[in-house]
């Protein structure tokens, strides 16, 4: 009897949670079907396509489209000569190679504006332009009220030519699977500010509230695209993700408010700075992704929307997360 009750309990709590499942399921399937019937006006221009293919005579036309690319107190011979130099047009070729006609990133383009209008309704959805930077990496987008400016020679694959002599950790986030995750990550910062809260926690939360956003905005992604690690990174940061928190537990980090902290764990590196024989195999932005779990943990088990989250603080998360790393 006693086992029949045993077996009677766990099969209506299993039940319960297959039900529950089911049901969010079904809710999230609506919600994301309802996201994809959302009309916007993407306006996608294709700048390093038509300076490709421009002649002398045309430039007077680019600057009168695009003036904004075409800075003052640059003659017109600079821009006259651009079209002839050899790495530029190798630039061009190298773009046109790897994106072509940008069909599949005009696809997730859509996605993700359709999903940013869903949850923040006021964003106003900005005029695209591709275009080829010199492999400025660092500004590889640019989003403003009106523009976003996509330099497409930074994202032609971590092996290509063009990136020889950068770091292998920066080269690794310079292919097309991070295009619209950094989209993303530039949107977040219009949305999210930087906490006043100095504490390594408070930072980790913020990093955390910004991939959570990617989790909302960017469905379709993988976890590792969004946070920009490989899936070898990405496994590792869940295969050590208790021995993570005990590390920052035990040496008492989460208050801390030493500014190291942001180079060891949230700043971009080559790896994270543990100070122990595993570093070298560590991915760099742990301290990010951590602040992700937890994050993940506190909107699994509160009821709560998007932008209520954004303004909450780190600690009230951390406290009503009930946050436990993945053994």
């Amino acid at each position: 009897m006693k086992r029949f009750r045993k077996y009677f309990v766990f099969s209506v709590v299993l039940a319960f949670a297959v039900g529950s499942f089911v049901a969010s399921c079904k809710k999230e399937n609506k919600n994301e079907e309802a996201i994809s019937k959302l009309e916007v006006d993407l306006q996608i221009l294709r700048f390093d396509r038509e300076f490709a293919r421009a002649t002398p005579k045309d430039i007077q036309g680019l600057k009168k489209k695009y003036p904004y690319l075409f800075p003052e107190q640059f003659a017109d011979s600079v821009w006259l000569a651009k079209l002839s130099d050899t790495i530029q047009k190798e630039l061009s070729d190298e773009v046109e190679r790897t994106f072509g006609d940008f069909k599949e990133e005009s696809i997730a383009l859509q996605s993700l504006f359709q999903h940013i209008i869903h949850y923040f309704p006021d964003f106003r959805i900005p005029k695209v332009v591709t275009l080829t930077s010199d492999v400025r990496y660092n500004d590889r987008i640019i989003l403003t009220d009106s523009l976003l400016l996509i330099g497409l020679d930074n994202y032609l694959g971590p092996d290509h030519h063009f990136y020889e002599g950068l770091q292998r950790y920066i080269v690794a986030g310079l292919d097309r699977q991070y295009l619209a995750s950094d989209i993303a990550s530039a949107f977040s910062k219009k949305v999210l500010r930087y906490p006043t809260d100095r504490s390594f926690l408070a930072r980790m939360v913020h990093y955390g509230k910004e991939l959570y956003i990617k989790d909302r905005v960017l469905p379709q992604a993988s976890d590792a695209q969004k946070i920009g690690y490989t899936a070898e990174e990405m496994e590792w940061a869940q295969a050590n993700e208790e021995q993570i928190w005990r590390y920052f537990v035990e040496r008492e980090l989460l208050y801390s408010t030493d500014s190291e902290l942001d180079r060891r764990f949230l700043d971009p590196a080559p790896f994270s700075k543990f100070r122990l024989a595993l570093d070298n195999e560590s991915p760099g932005r742990l301290g990010r992704y951590m602040g992700w779990q937890i994050v993940r943990a506190f909107m699994d088990k509160n009821e709560i929307g998007l932008h209520q989250l954004l303004d909450m603080s780190a600690n009230e998360i951390l406290t009503k997360s009930n946050y436990k790393p993945r053994k």
